[in-house]
């Protein structure tokens, strides 16, 4: 389980999954969770991911401007649906997160890459009050993060360590905290740095770090916006080191 934080360096743990899914017996979740999945273009992808939302979690929908019809599945198939005109990775979770409701939130990509099953995992420590932020730690299937992807994220893991203290291995797209604390982290950047600032912000605050492992597939059609390309990583990472400064 995760340890206090202060005054020892933060530290993260990594838990068994037979652990986590115990500890939805906790009994301090009082209704859903509200996951957040940004959007733009995943009309492939979003039958699946939706339906393998887990009981007791629910979709909330920040469709970033898609063109393919992605809103209009993800409302036939139960989700809350938010549109965000401005573009940009941080902007779409921002009004995600705006419109939930829960007391704690997930996040995740709607590519088809996660399975919304390891939420279970992620969001477990978080709900029994065992640490404050959970990621995923991406453990991926052979070909489903290219090689420039692959160093480009051990890189940023080792400096995020380097600046923290934190022992991360991965900068996981999928993630819970408490929705409140979340928002009281204020956080601003509305782009690809989105996802540091989150941890950067929640290490300054004090707050306990856990990593789980979750299982990362090839996408379910398109192309990432970040990994796809190398311009598309080096866009992200651009967007990351202006956070770094």
């Amino acid at each position: 389980m995760c340890e206090p934080m202060n005054p020892a360096p933060p530290v993260t743990t990594t838990l068994t999954s037979a652990t986590l899914r115990l500890t939805f017996a906790c009994g301090r979740l009082s209704g859903v969770i509200d996951v957040v999945l940004p959007v733009l273009d995943e009309a492939q992808a979003l039958p699946w991911v939706l339906t393998r939302m887990p009981e007791g979690f629910h979709a909330v929908v920040a469709d970033n401007g898609s063109s393919d019809g992605s809103a209009g599945i993800a409302a036939a198939l139960g989700a809350t649906v938010v549109h965000e005109p401005q573009q940009g990775f941080g902007a779409a979770c921002f009004a995600g997160l705006e419109a939930c409701r829960s007391d704690f939130v997930c996040f995740m990509d709607c590519d088809g890459s996660l399975d919304p099953a390891d939420l279970v995992d992620v969001a477990g420590p978080v709900v029994c009050g065992d640490a404050e932020m959970v990621l995923g730690a991406r453990r991926p299937d052979r070909g489903a993060m290219p090689g420039h992807a692959r160093v480009a994220n051990r890189m940023l893991a080792l400096e995020l360590r380097r600046r923290t203290g934190l022992p991360l291995t991965d900068l996981g797209p999928m993630r819970s905290a408490p929705r409140a604390a979340l928002l009281g982290l204020e956080l601003r950047d509305r782009r690809f740095g989105w996802p540091l600032e989150m941890v950067l912000r929640a290490h300054a605050a004090g707050w306990r770090v856990c990593e789980v492992p979750v299982r990362y597939r090839v996408r379910a059609g398109g192309q990432s916006k970040i990994t796809g390309t190398a311009r598309g990583t080096v866009r992200a990472v651009r967007d990351m080191a202006r956070v770094l400064r």
